[in-house]
């Protein structure tokens, strides 16, 4: 009979991540309750004093749009995605023509793509009032 850390040679390699993946779990909530009972509770009230004779501290709300969230998630995956045709691009004489239909067919998906989010007004930059 086979003992199970010899069944397979990658089970070292999933015991380590269990364990890491405990650890990590472990640590980020041992951090959160030091930082909770360890953290300053009033410190709101210095952070908008007034500090000599500056201005005094008004709070603003943090208007961001989402516009610029849905423009940078645009830029990484078409960069990410153009970033898959260098591989292609140093292995294209050993792929021949089965490689070749593959990344014209890779881009045609790319263009539909950048089409769609285009006429979707993805790439439009929309001021905020």
């Amino acid at each position: 009979m086979e003992h199970i850390s010899t069944a397979n040679p990658y089970f070292g390699v999933f015991v380590l991540f269990v364990v890491t993946f405990g650890a990590f779990i472990t640590i980020t909530i041992v951090a959160r309750l030091a930082s909770r009972a360890l953290a300053a509770k009033d410190s709101e009230k210095i952070k908008l004093s007034v500090y000599e004779c500056g201005p005094e501290i008004t709070k603003q709300p943090n208007r961001v749009s989402p516009q610029f969230f849905l423009f940078a998630l645009l830029f990484l995956l078409f960069d990410v995605e153009i970033v898959f045709m260098f591989p292609w691009a140093v292995d294209f004489k050993l792929l021949g023509w089965f490689g070749f239909t593959e990344m014209l067919t890779f881009i045609l998906l790319l263009a539909i793509g950048f089409v769609y989010a285009w006429k979707k007004g993805a790439l439009e930059w929309h001021n905020i009032k």
